[in-house]
């Protein structure tokens, strides 16, 4: 790929997805674009600077072509570029960076099978070998393994992506609607494709753009699902991802609506104490909102426990505007479910949320980066999002107060590295996802070089009971350092998988009893890839962010994920190391050479222990010692962390 354009040209399909999203372009500019001799010169560009200030589209103008023909074809992104006037070869790379996207021709159909922790302790390498071998070239369905789906507690998980025409431009794909009047509004599940009869069809001409999620998967529903996605049965509830609503609850305070209020209605949300927050927020005013939170002792619930408060202040206080409000929903960590089951099962409270946010630290835009592999979350919440403006809950008067705030979302498209904050902002801002070096920090400069305040879901929805009940209410749950409710995504050996909430100060123990995990424990991995193993006789360590600190491990984001003796340890520490290093920017080089360096050494001595291991071994250590100093970012910070643990507490390799 060049940085100069080059002679190959879009298709008629692949015109139509960009002008879809963009907009028909001007006929002299139309003109010009097919001209053959002026296809290969940069010195011409139309739009000029306002072209390129729509920079922050490439990656929606990415999805929409991937979402139409299933890959993204030379002459496809040389058009958008020239819409764009983005130089090629950047956009190429913004293209390899994302493992959803494919710069290379394949299938319109493709099979997704998750192949990390919580499903390969649940036989996804035997479903994936019996998948691939039913499903071969002449199938038109193409088998991906992939990294965490946030499907743990449905393990093994699979998710198909079926590229055609979208039934209307900027909603959601088939299979991820329930609620009729959702569907029959945004042509969903059964609607035909404009111009067409039934919707059947050739890939990309008259096929509707379509999704399905399989989980548990087994070989016969994971192929039927591949083959006609229309058709696959729907997802079961979120309540049902949340075992404490199979009784009711009275002491649960996040998941209290899940499975209580039908997600897909404003107005179920506001008769359970919907907007009740909102209301308090602007009674409070800004200053007394961020007042309330930081009394309340919230701290991020992303695994850097920072003082949301402090975080809130510190943007608000800026004189350079405007400023952003992101809303992290990329939650990719392996083994990491709770905000899917939060955006899937109620919705309105993010938007509600998002708001306040917003208003506490004048922002008049938000951001929701939503991870691509969450069908139904996207659907949901395009609904509440449309749902809200229409109501005057989102736009240029909310609820008549003066105040303008509105929400766009934004489509992640495979890449764990985009859940830190500076490579989320690079990947809505059109650029690789890379993380940026600190200072300046994104308080100061963060999204469009602005003042932004970046908050994940759970944390976000954290401030509607503070405004509710007030700060010293919720600050008389949990300790008094780690303060309000904490959920936890408990999957792997136990018989009640699923999002838990306690307060902060329960011990692990009593979150796996609820759990039933069962017999013959070998080890729990505390805060996913990233976090770091305990023993069965460690279980009565406190689920604080201190209490983790001192026991040397670390709570992440919450992920609880329990091994019994069948599984192979051994197996575990290589798939650890192996997303490690698919993950890695490579902007880094402590993280980029030192992830591969880590798993070819725990691939020779997977099967070694004692002294034929020790050579190896000593080599981790050094190699973990120098992502943890020198790499960029949190991931080469802590890619040696689970490895390390296993080693030290477990007597892996002994």
């Amino acid at each position: 790929m060049d940085l100069r354009f080059g002679d190959s040209k879009p298709t008629d399909e692949e015109r139509a997805a960009v002008d879809a999203l963009l907009g028909p372009p001007e006929s002299s500019w139309e003109g010009a674009a097919r001209d053959e001799t002026d296809a290969g010169d940069l010195r011409w560009a139309r739009g000029g600077r306002e072209a390129r200030e729509r920079r922050d589209l490439l990656l929606p103008g990415l999805h929409a072509l991937n979402d139409r023909v299933g890959w993204i074809s030379e002459g496809a992104l040389d058009y958008l570029c020239r819409r764009l006037t983005v130089p090629p070869a950047e956009a190429y790379g913004v293209a390899t960076f994302y493992a959803m996207f494919s710069v290379r021709p394949r299938p319109a159909t493709v099979l997704h099978v998750c192949t990390d922790l919580a499903c390969t302790t649940a036989g996804s390498s035997e479903l994936c070998a019996a998948v691939e071998e039913r499903l071969g070239p002449e199938s038109g369905v193409q088998v991906e393994r992939s990294p965490c789906l946030g499907l743990c507690e449905r393990a093994p998980a699979t998710l198909v992506v079926r590229a055609g025409k979208s039934a209307r431009p900027g909603v959601p794909p088939l299979g991820e609607f329930e609620d009729e009047a959702v569907q029959a509004e945004s042509g969903g599940p059964g609607a035909a494709a404009p111009g067409d009869g039934n919707g059947k069809g050739r890939r990309g001409r008259n096929t509707l753009h379509a999704t399905a999620v399989c989980a548990p998967a087994t070989p016969d529903t994971a192929v039927h699902a591949a083959t006609a996605p229309e058709s696959a049965p729907a997802e079961p509830a979120p309540a049902l991802a949340v075992p404490q609503t199979s009784t009711p609850d009275p002491t649960l305070t996040l998941l209290k609506r899940i499975g209580t209020v039908d997600p897909t209605s404003l107005d179920d949300y506001r008769a359970h104490g919907g907007y009740t927050a909102l209301r308090r927020a602007f009674d409070l005013g800004p200053a007394g909102v961020i007042r309330e939170v930081t009394d309340a002792g919230l701290v991020g619930r992303g695994g850097a426990a920072f003082p949301t408060g402090r975080k809130w202040q510190a943007t608000a206080a800026q004189p350079d505007h405007p400023h952003y409000l992101v809303c992290n929903a990329d939650e990719s960590e392996p083994g990491t479910f709770k905000d899917r089951v939060l955006m899937e099962g109620d919705p309105y409270a993010l938007v509600e949320a998002m708001t306040v946010a917003a208003y506490a630290t004048g922002a008049h835009k938000g951001y929701l980066y939503l991870r691509g592999e969450y069908p139904r979350a996207l659907a949901r919440l395009t609904h509440a999002i449309a749902q809200a403006r229409t109501r005057g809950l989102l736009g240029d008067d909310v609820l008549g107060q003066g105040y303008a705030f509105d929400i766009e979302i934004r489509r992640g498209a495979g890449a764990y590295i985009c859940g830190e904050e500076t490579a989320l902002f690079n990947s809505i801002e059109g650029y690789r996802g890379e993380p940026r070096s600190k200072p300046p920090f994104p308080v100061e400069k963060g999204l469009f070089g602005k003042p932004t305040v970046e908050n994940n879901v759970e944390t976000l929805v954290n401030v509607l009971p503070i405004l509710t009940t007030g700060a010293e209410a919720y600050a008389a749950i949990g300790t008094r350092t780690s303060t309000g409710p904490k959920l936890f995504c408990v999957s792997g050996s136990v018989d009640r998988p699923g999002v838990y909430e306690l307060p902060f100060g329960a011990t692990l123990g009593e979150l796996l009893t609820l759990a039933g995990v069962r017999d013959n424990l070998r080890a729990v991995l505390l805060g996913g890839a990233a976090g770091g193993f305990v023993r069965p006789d460690e279980l009565d360590i406190p689920l604080t962010f201190e209490g983790t600190r001192e026991a040397g491990t670390t709570l992440g984001s919450g992920v609880v994920m329990a091994f019994d003796d069948t599984v192979p340890l051994p197996r575990l520490l290589l798939r650890i190391a192996e997303f490690f290093r698919d993950e890695s920017c490579g902007q880094c080089v402590p993280c980029r050479v030192g992830t591969v360096r880590q798993e070819e050494a725990l691939h020779r001595i997977a099967g070694r222990t004692g002294a034929a291991a020790a050579d190896d071994i000593a080599l981790l250590r050094e190699v973990g010692r120098a992502m943890r100093d020198a790499s960029i970012c949190g991931l080469g910070q802590t890619a040696w962390n689970a490895v390390e643990s296993a080693i030290d507490r477990l007597g892996a390799y002994e």
